[in-house]
């Protein structure tokens, strides 16, 4: 079993904010239950104890065996110490400690109600399939095999373009001339979708037809490209069956994003920069 020690180390820390911070509701909600120990006064409830022990182990205290749970306490009880020293030192008052608590508060909220609105709202099988549709709509149709040579200019990439039109074969001017890494492989840059490449570059590759490289320079942020198309093939989009998962959480975020954009309709939002 390992546990997570900095993790819980925060959690701790980001219990004793809340309690400083005065709010009842979730101190009586920490510490509902009796405790399963005591750190200079702070109980430790079994509560949270039980909470710990399910997300650091997986299972709940009961099928652990006793060095376990021994383990788990003293986990907690060298956590709330830890959190003890941080607040001695002053490390809640420090604005990126501050920070942290309060993103990661953000976040577990935000997790929570997620959880909650989507309980009973499990994507149907017509909503995934309609997803699925949107995705394969999305994804490239076909895949690309083209070398390139990278160099600084404009004008000596022209000059290489000239060589080519006079017969220069494309790898060696690659290996001999290219700033780019695949120059030892004659400038060889594998396949690849169009999404996968900067637009000007991947504009120039699909304007071309197999053979064809381009006869005029393509100016990206990384310098210059002279570019030979070599092979395409057709890209199958992948199984329904095989996705379905990533389907589920896709759609699963779309309905708990347009929950949070009602929100925001309703909202007085005013920005300050």
């Amino acid at each position: 079993m390992k546990y997570r020690y900095l993790w819980v180390v925060a959690l701790v820390i980001g219990a004793a904010a809340c309690t400083k911070k005065n709010d009842s509701t979730t101190a009586a909600t920490v510490n509902a239950s009796p405790p399963v120990a005591t750190v200079n006064g702070t109980p430790i409830s079994r509560d949270f104890y039980e909470f710990y022990v399910k997300n650091a182990a997986g299972k709940p205290s009961s099928e652990l065996t006793v060095e376990q749970r021994d383990q788990a306490l003293d986990n907690l009880v060298r956590a709330q110490l830890v959190a003890d020293q941080a607040e001695k030192d002053g490390l809640l008052k420090d604005k990126d400690t501050a920070a942290i608590l309060e993103l990661e508060r953000l976040n577990v909220l935000q997790q929570a109600v997620s959880e909650r609105y989507l309980k009973d709202k499990k994507p149907t099988e017509q909503e995934l399939r309609a997803e699925y549709e949107t995705q394969v709509g999305m994804i490239a149709k076909q895949e690309y095999r083209a070398r390139h040579i990278l160099v600084a200019t404009e004008d000596f990439a022209k000059k290489l373009i000239g060589q080519l039109d006079k017969g220069a074969k494309f790898d060696d001017l690659a290996k001999r001339e290219s700033m780019d890494s695949s120059k030892t492989q004659g400038g060889e840059l594998g396949w690849f979708t169009p999404d996968r490449m900067v637009k000007p570059f991947s504009d120039a590759v699909t304007a071309l037809k197999v053979g064809e490289y381009t006869k005029a320079p393509v100016q990206t942020q990384y310098g210059w490209h002279v570019i030979q198309l070599e092979e395409t093939r057709d890209l199958a989009p992948p199984p329904y069956d095989n996705v379905k998962q990533r389907l589920e959480q896709v759609v699963q975020s779309k309905k708990f994003k347009a929950y949070t954009d009602s929100l925001l309709k309703t909202a007085k939002v005013e920005k300050k920069i």
